[in-house]
């Protein structure tokens, strides 16, 4: 049976021009944090926008007093973004999904039905990825490759929407800047043992902006950094 209620929450949101959607992934979030805790503090991280995502979080803030806003001056990869709110929390329990809305918070709820007892993190997987074709083919080679370079068990690697104890980090230091930091997250969560569980979520189209990650010369940038992370993680690590 899952867990009815969390002791504590920390909700954070990586965002990077979000205008869009982050206001109303801000009150959806807050309405299912009420639903499976009483203690509970959301993050926003804006990782340098463009748009007008600081003033949506600037009137969000007015009006919900339990949010709190980091703001990178300069845009420094969704690794840094991660990072920062990872640092930020002070709850016991994390949650973060992306700004983007490609998933619903509401199912962060999912997420904590599937917590059982000495599990350490429940990650979500993808039911039917919501993309363009050309971004369902690589993304599904993106996870087998991943998987098998770098011994991952888990069905989705780059499904952004987790929720992990604190206590994680008191033993996985993460140190990416880019999107390769969820392979590192879960590589390291992995190998220092840490139980994991699994439950499905939907995902849906963008509905505002434009990815940052499927152009080609940011993929070959983070099959760079993919190699560097591998040659540390399983190749230093291994000897």
């Amino acid at each position: 049976m899952g867990l009815a209620k969390l002791s504590s929450l920390s909700i954070f949101f990586p965002a990077y021009n979000d205008g869009g959607t982050i206001a109303s992934l801000v009150i959806v979030a807050r309405a299912a944090a009420c639903q499976v805790t009483d203690d509970f503090e959301m993050i926003v991280v804006n990782d340098g926008s463009q748009d007008y995502t600081g003033q949506v979080l600037q009137e969000l803030a007015n009006v919900y007093p339990e949010l709190r806003i980091i703001t990178h001056p300069h845009n420094q990869g969704y690794g840094a973004a991660l990072r920062s709110g990872f640092a930020a929390a002070s709850k016991e329990w994390i949650f973060y999904t992306d700004g983007d809305a490609q998933y619903n918070p509401s199912e962060l709820t999912l997420l904590a039905d599937a917590l059982q007892e000495g599990v350490d993190m429940v990650n979500g997987y993808k039911i039917n990825r919501r993309d363009p074709v050309i971004r369902i083919v690589l993304g599904n080679i993106y996870n087998t490759v991943v998987k098998l370079a770098f011994g991952i068990r888990l069905r989705d690697v780059d499904c952004d929407f987790r929720l992990i104890h604190r206590s994680i980090f008191e033993a996985v230091q993460l140190e990416s800047n880019t999107g390769v930091i969820c392979v590192e997250l879960v590589k390291k969560i992995q190998n220092a043992g840490f139980v994991v569980a699994e439950t499905p979520v939907h995902h849906f189209h963008r509905q505002y902006g434009v990815s940052q990650f499927f152009n080609w010369r940011r993929l070959l940038r983070v099959a760079l950094h993919l190699v560097r992370l591998w040659w540390k993680l399983i190749v230093i690590k291994g000897r």
